[in-house]
């Protein structure tokens, strides 16, 4: 990892003549914490976060209105309290969504945090000209009111089952509250001053950003949640899981994220570091492009999820931490139906639906139609060790089918990057692309499945469009009771197992490294920095 301004080298050389040479353990707290992403952030506005490493960054920052505690329980935070119906936050007909908000909660410039903000946050959401990967949820709303700085009244078009967790709530693209009074004058947020630099409501302040190195982060001392318990958190871009666990090791870094299952593996084995495991609503998948025939015939893409031994995965690339996935909804949530299998790895039903779509072999042994032969592109992200693994028995299992799949590689930033900036799923530009996906607090799965939410209005980066599933999906949309809404999911579930959109491979707990003198880290499976006030070193 790059070292290469003198704040850098200073801070590591301090850490350095702090730490014990047996097991990694500090004479005393530094209150300096050093983390390892694995992404190089394109931009700190939280609005324009498009994966689990720029989000980290923004949770630093930035404050939801509603947040997850590490148990997976719903904790206000720029809010009062949660919205609910028992206490008359959400009505009766569902429509309408009211949320008190803290008293004396300030920007991290002393301007005061009001219900405005929170207004503006929201039209900036919806603004056509800013750049953010969805609008899910927040489409939703057909108007703000704010009777009076503390209180904001959302009114829905329709029902909305998973606002909470969604509208500015821990949701699978989680925004935070932005400051209306810094930000009201630009026509869009693409590319302003602010997004180097920014300024929030969190118990962490932006100090600088090294392009191409770490983003410095200084405490808050009047965060609304107590001041943090670090002086200075670094955040440094190391996309390469073996220097990853290297720093980890030698005390380069502290705390390492999102880490592949085999520097994971690794890291067990190593004396003076701590391993953690945290369970997730995350799949990982190889989802196809119904745009690049023959992937629009259902009998080529079951002879896909056939073909591929996701057991082995689970065993040899994930090193156990995962389990076979059924569809997308993991036993994370409430709406997860046990009584669904998933589908069966079956080399010989493969090659029976791809004889069966006219795709046979040739004299070479792959399958070939009309002259044309078999060959699907599989695209992934750089620097982890678990995707390269995946690739690669993807590729392998997929030849032995007959079907040729060459491999292309990106970096993370232009793999999911939005389609306005080009980015490699959001612009369809693929045949077969291994996704990891951290999904939100509720089990909405509708902005990666539903017809209407192919880029860039949401995340079907496949455009899979089933009106049958659509109608699930408004089922479990527009009713408030569980019941209703676990029926639905479970058909859902089922025609996702049946249409086949995507070779869901398995589900996987968020995996971390972390040096043992970290005190309180307990991330809550979708992000990081909902008690970042609290972690100390």
């Amino acid at each position: 990892m790059k070292r290469l301004t003198a704040l850098g080298v200073a801070l590591l050389l301090l850490a350095s003549a702090c730490a014990k040479q047996n097991g990694g353990t500090t004479a005393k707290p530094t209150g300096i914490l050093r983390v390892a992403n694995y992404v190089e952030p394109t931009s700190l506005n939280p609005l324009l976060a498009t994966n689990t490493g720029e989000n980290f960054l923004s949770s630093l920052a930035f404050n939801l209105l509603v947040t997850l505690n590490d148990k997976g329980n719903q904790v206000p935070d720029l809010a009062a309290r949660v919205p609910s119906v028992e206490n008359h936050g959400i009505s009766t007909d569902g429509r309408t969504i009211t949320y008190y908000l803290r008293h004396g909660v300030t920007w991290q410039d002393g301007a005061p945090f009001t219900s405005a903000d929170v207004k503006f946050s929201w039209q900036a959401v919806m603004n056509p000209n800013n750049n953010v990967v969805e609008r899910r949820g927040y489409d939703q709303v057909a108007s703000v009111d704010t009777p009076d700085p503390y209180t904001v009244v959302f009114h829905l078009k329709q029902p909305f089952a998973p606002f909470v967790d969604t509208v500015f709530g821990e949701s699978d693209d989680p925004f935070r509250i932005v400051p209306k009074h810094l930000l009201a004058r630009y026509p869009n947020i693409n590319r302003i001053p602010f997004n180097q630099k920014p300024i929030g409501t969190g118990p962490f302040q932006v100090v600088r950003w090294y392009r191409g190195d770490h983003v410095e982060y200084a405490a808050n001392p009047h965060y609304f949640g107590g001041a943090p318990k670090l002086r200075t958190i670094l955040v440094y871009t190391v996309p390469d899981g073996n220097t990853q666990m290297a720093e980890l090791r030698s005390h380069g870094s502290d705390l390492l994220l999102d880490i592949s299952a085999t520097t994971y593996h690794g890291l067990t084995e190593v004396g003076g570091v701590k391993a953690l495991l945290v369970k997730a609503p995350s799949y990982t998948s190889i989802v196809f492009n119904f745009k690049r025939p023959p992937l629009d015939d259902i009998r080529v893409r079951r002879a896909i999820v056939a073909a591929i031994n996701d057991p082995r995965l689970v065993r040899d690339v994930t090193f156990g931490t995962a389990t076979v996935a059924v569809a997308d909804l993991s036993d994370f949530y409430w709406a997860f139906d046990s009584s669904l299998k998933p589908a069966a790895y079956d080399p010989s039903l493969a090659g029976r639906l791809l004889d069966q779509a006219g795709w046979r072999r040739d004299a070479s042994g792959m399958r070939s139609k009309g002259g044309r032969k078999l060959s699907l592109q599989l695209v992934y992200g750089a620097g982890s060790a678990t995707a390269q693994g995946i690739a690669v028995e993807v590729q392998s299992d997929l030849r032995r089918a007959g079907i040729d799949v060459p491999i292309k590689i990106y970096p993370y930033s232009m793999l999911y990057a939005t389609q306005q900036l080009g980015g490699i799923l959001q612009s369809g530009k693929f045949d077969l692309a291994e996704y990891a996906w951290v999904a939100g607090a509720d089990p909405d799965n509708s902005s990666q499945w539903l017809c209407k939410m192919a880029p860039p209005k949401g995340n079907n980066i496949g455009s899979y469009c089933d009106p049958a599933l659509d109608a699930a999906e408004t089922a479990a949309l527009n009713h408030f009771d569980r019941p209703t809404r676990k029926r639905a999911y479970s058909r859902i579930e089922s025609l996702l197992i049946g249409d086949a959109p995507a070779a869901f491979n398995y589900y996987t707990k968020r995996r971390y490294g972390l040096n043992p003198n970290l005190q309180n880290f307990s991330p809550n499976g979708i992000s990081e920095g909902w008690n970042a006030n609290q972690w100390s070193l």
